[in-house]
């Protein structure tokens, strides 16, 4: 047992409705995306606009508040027992900062905004999103506002996603590769390919699901088990527990690497919350820590492993006997396609050079826009602008400009920085596991992914979030994040 004390199974069995609650409004999220009829989404916005308020109401019930204060003070916690404590006490202070009607509000809000992102998106009318955008603004500067901070409204909100990050951390992050990485993409554009035949090539899209499907097994993925894949407007991972884990992919009908390298990425995810130690199933720790930690999983699936030279030789096999026109190209070919580098106006499309100025562009907008410097009118113009200085590159309409992506419908303002967050730190694990793990490249040139997800598992998953993101970081690799080696994989990979 990893949870001794008695204070803590006390709270613990009270946690479990705070749990439940949670549980089925995840489920209620995951089937908005999935399956639910467009018409369903009223009812739906309200139904998890309530259960948004009960747990509200659980998380700062007097009775939970005090057991939780008085576990705090026991001598002799082991470290799961606190890393419960550290979790709760982070809940408790923002549930109590936020009025239980603002949290209600907000939930009701993104349901239906969710909904108009799809619609407006689809029609390319950013008019009939902006109300939504409106509304969700305003209600994420009053949360910064409750939540307070020392320095930027947007620091209170950043440290929702990424705990103990600040617009300071983050500055300074930005500052670090911004420069550099303008630097190498000139180089990289200059003897790098930038376009490859298999990007307009059409596909048939259930073969691709049966490729995609296969992947994910020889990754370790147990469909027969504890996991599925769907399909849904954009890619994404929820984990209801040890025992599901769920994941999706969408079918564009061309470029099959934008499936099958968002496949990859999600297994990143996914395999983070089924590794994380059973014993704290249904506990405040039986997730991931943080979104940037999370994030550094899919990236590392996705980038180190999935656009390496090995895994395309290793599934090279599997693409030839199920794509029909992949008879006319070498792994070689696949490798070049997983890899060519672009500045393009789709930031889920993006190659590693350049996707760390796709978030630095969000994250700009989003700290104008919380501060009041802009407001909505102005961000179709702006996103403009910034992407043609960034990028060089701009967008022609709302679709691929700023209607691409569902975040701001979700109210999650601070969310994107974890994105560049965790694109860096995987390159930092890819260091550490290709010397850590005795032939690393060939192990995934020969589909032996087993002492990967191991040392995945002993590094970061398994801690589920025991640890603040940066202690985990000391801990596990004996360093925070640092840049550099992500540069130096940068230039080791395309310039060398």
């Amino acid at each position: 047992m990893v949870f001794e004390n008695e204070k803590i199974k006390e709270i613990l069995e009270y946690y479990r409705k705070i749990w439940a609650l949670n549980h089925a409004s995840g489920l209620m999220g995951w089937d908005m995306e999935v399956y639910m009829p467009k018409e369903g989404v009223r009812e739906r916005s309200v139904a998890q606009g309530e259960l948004s308020m009960l747990l509200h109401q659980l998380i700062t019930d007097d009775k939970f508040v005090e057991m939780v204060e008085k576990a705090a003070e026991q001598e002799g916690l082991n470290e799961y027992e606190q890393g419960v404590i550290r979790v709760l006490k982070r809940e408790i202070k923002h549930a109590k900062a936020i009025p239980r009607e603002v949290i209600g509000e907000l939930s009701r809000v993104t349901g239906e905004a969710t909904m108009a992102w799809r619609e407006a998106r689809e029609k390319n009318d950013y008019e009939k999103f902006k109300p939504y955008l409106d509304k969700i603004i305003e209600l994420e500067r009053k949360i910064a506002d409750y939540l307070g901070y020392e320095e930027h409204p947007y620091d209170a909100l950043a440290d929702l996603f990424e705990e103990g990050y600040t617009v300071r951390d983050y500055d300074r992050f930005f500052g670090e590769i911004e420069k550099p990485l303008k630097n190498l993409l000139q180089k990289i554009m200059e003897n790098w390919p930038k376009e490859h035949p298999l990007e307009s090539r059409e596909y048939d899209k259930e073969k691709l699901k049966k490729v995609n499907l296969e992947i994910l097994k020889l990754l370790g993925y147990p469909l027969e088990s504890r996991a599925r894949m769907d399909v849904s407007a954009h890619p994404f991972t929820i984990g209801l527990g040890v025992g599901d884990v769920r994941i999706t992919t969408r079918y564009e009908g061309f470029d099959f690497k934008r499936s099958l390298l968002a496949v990859v990425h999600e297994f990143g995810h996914a395999l983070y919350e089924l590794q994380i130690s059973p014993e704290f199933s249904m506990s405040p720790i039986a997730h991931g820590v943080s979104s940037g930690i999370h994030e550094s999983q899919s990236r590392f699936w996705e980038n180190i492993i999935g656009r390496s030279k090995e895994f395309a030789e290793n599934i090279y096999p599997l693409l030839k006997e199920n794509l029909d026109f992949m008879a006319e190209y070498s792994p070689e070919d696949i490798y070049i396609y997983f890899n060519t580098v672009k500045p393009s106006l789709i930031r889920v499309e993006a190659d590693e050079v350049t996707y760390n100025m796709h978030i630095l562009l969000r994250y700009t907008l989003e700290k104008l826009m919380i501060t009041g410097e802009i407001n909505t009118s102005d961000l179709p113009e702006l996103w403009n602008e910034k992407m043609e200085e960034y990028l060089g590159i701009k967008p022609k309409d709302y679709k691929d400009g700023v209607l691409q992506d569902i975040h701001w419908s979700l109210g999650s303002i601070g969310y994107f920085p974890t994105y560049s967050l965790g694109t860096v730190l995987a390159a930092q694990i890819g260091y550490h596991a290709s010397r850590d793990i005795p032939g690393f490249q060939e192990k995934i040139r020969s589909g032996e992914y087993g002492e990967i997800r191991e040392y995945l598992r002993d590094k970061v998953h398994r801690y589920g979030s025991m640890y603040p993101p940066k202690e985990l970081l000391k801990k596990s690799f004996g360093e925070e994040v640092e840049p550099r080696y992500f540069l130096e994989y940068l230039e080791k990979k395309y310039l060398s």
